[in-house]
């Protein structure tokens, strides 16, 4: 059975790839975080986050696409479809930046700058 990537418990709870306990995930840290375990849950969370950011931004590129069944948009539509891309590549973009950190701090212990503590 997968651990908790922040708390290292059993868990069947997985977002993504990502195995995290019930419990991490409704109770992420709040203000700056310091400990290790508060890093590591931070860098999940922005990771479901940016998942979730990025499988909405995908189901509106898809909706935008799908109203075009003969192939020629509207006037508006290629304006849409640019936006809708737009969005999805960012997206997509800021879900790898998340993973990225995540894995930076694992595997070198690499703590980002937006979360090391002031003193």
């Amino acid at each position: 059975m997968p651990q908790c990537i922040v708390c290292k418990t059993e868990t069947f709870v997985q977002v993504g790839n990502v195995p995290i306990c019930v419990t991490c995930l409704e109770n992420p840290p709040v203000g700056q975080p310091r400990a290790e375990r508060e890093i590591r849950a931070a860098l999940v969370r922005r990771i479901i986050d940016a998942t979730v950011q990025a499988n909405a931004a995908s189901s509106s590129f898809s909706e935008v696409t799908n109203q075009i069944p003969s192939g020629l948009p509207h006037s508006d539509g290629v304006q849409r479809i640019k936006n809708a891309s737009h969005a999805l590549f960012i997206a997509r973009k800021e879900m790898a930046t998340a993973y990225n950190r995540l894995n930076d701090f694992l595997s070198r212990g690499i703590v980002p700058e937006d979360l090391r503590g002031s003193g």
